[in-house]
């Protein structure tokens, strides 16, 4: 363990490195529950960093973009920034258009968890989200385990508990760039995607409830191909969203291989596991002269996120498997990004 800073209140951080015998290494940080770094082994010795982020605590204080945090209580977009449980209406933010996105205020990546467990191979922080915390009801406490295995995965585990009915839907949001976090532009780099279908999404990017075929669409992502070669073409989704910027239908369900990312320029791949229905991807498009780690200065499409979760806006659509969690009983998920190098 090791400061990473002092907040604005005059709490410090802390940032938690985890090594493999592999010789790869993550460094995790207790404010926003952050995967910080992830540092691959590349030929002549080599260590790349394959994440964005930011030198210090003060970077992640003001960066708006969530970058590698725990973000929740309920990722991704709620329509009308309400919702109702059993009858009753719970009012949220609207702080994207008349929408919530990422929970509306008071963001989890913008807060302090708590250390609770820290070894070699894994750290675990935990929050409690009081009832009424972003408008969400009931007492939640939610905690996130980091685990560096000996395959090389970056393991993510969310565990919480309410005392009422609510919403839940955490998500790690880290942007990936397999050729290093200062290489600039991802869209030489390929990616795939386990998916048939995306929930297609209107220009508040609120899914309609439609699920639409990816065959012979530029959303087609089920062979690997170039992130950028088809980022540009006549079509609405592209268009609404300034690039990809969606919500992909996993097939199969448990635990399971669902995307995956190469970079032909280092010869580092990543594959993506959850037990999730859906997974966001998301080309940094709303990214700009974003200052990160090093003096880099972070721009638009400069890298991809894969967000597993439930689907946006779940809670408005019977045809969606919903993020409702029921009193006392767990919200229990696993996300693990498995590096390579070929």
């Amino acid at each position: 363990m090791q400061k990473f800073g002092i907040l604005k209140n005059g709490e410090e951080a802390h940032l938690y490195s985890l090594k493999n015998q592999n010789g790869m290494e993550i460094k995790v940080s207790d404010f926003g529950a952050t995967l910080a770094q992830v540092l691959i082994p590349a030929s002549g010795g080599r260590m790349i960093d394959v994440v964005a982020g930011y030198d210090d605590v003060t970077g992640y204080e003001k960066g708006e973009a969530s970058i590698g945090a725990t973000v929740g209580r309920v990722a991704n977009r709620i329509g009308g920034a309400s919702f109702e449980i059993e009858g009753k209406t719970y009012l949220l933010t609207a702080n994207d258009g008349k929408n919530t996105l990422h929970g509306g205020r008071d963001f989890y990546p913008k807060r302090l968890w708590k250390t609770v467990e820290a070894d070699e191979s894994h750290v675990t922080f935990e929050l409690f989200s009081p009832d009424g915390d972003q408008g969400f009801p009931g007492n939640f406490t939610v905690s996130v385990t980091y685990t560096l295995t000996e395959e090389n995965g970056v393991k993510i585990h969310y565990h919480g508990v309410s005392d009422q009915d609510t919403l839940v839907n955490m998500i790690n949001h880290s942007y990936f760039n397999l050729a290093g976090h200062e290489s600039g532009s991802v869209l030489s780099q390929e990616a795939w995607v386990d998916a048939k279908t995306y929930t297609r999404a209107d220009e508040e990017s609120i899914p309609t409830g439609e699920f639409v075929s990816v065959e012979g669409t530029p959303m087609d992502f089920r062979t690997r191909k170039v992130i950028g070669r088809d980022i540009e073409a006549d079509y609405e989704a592209l268009i609404l969203g300034k690039g990809y910027d969606h919500n992909y239908v996993l097939n199969g369900s448990g635990f399971r291989k669902v995307a995956g990312m190469y970079a032909k320029e280092t010869g580092i791949g990543m594959e993506v596991y959850t037990d999730l229905p859906g997974v966001h991807l998301y080309t940094a498009n709303y990214l700009e002269n974003e200052p990160g780690k090093g003096g880099v200065v972070y721009q638009i499409r400069d890298f991809l996120c894969f967000e597993t979760q439930y689907f946006p806006d779940a809670v408005h659509k019977e045809q969606f498997e919903g993020p409702i969690v029921k009193a006392n009983e767990a919200y229990d998920t696993t996300t693990e990004y498995r590096f390579y190098t070929e």
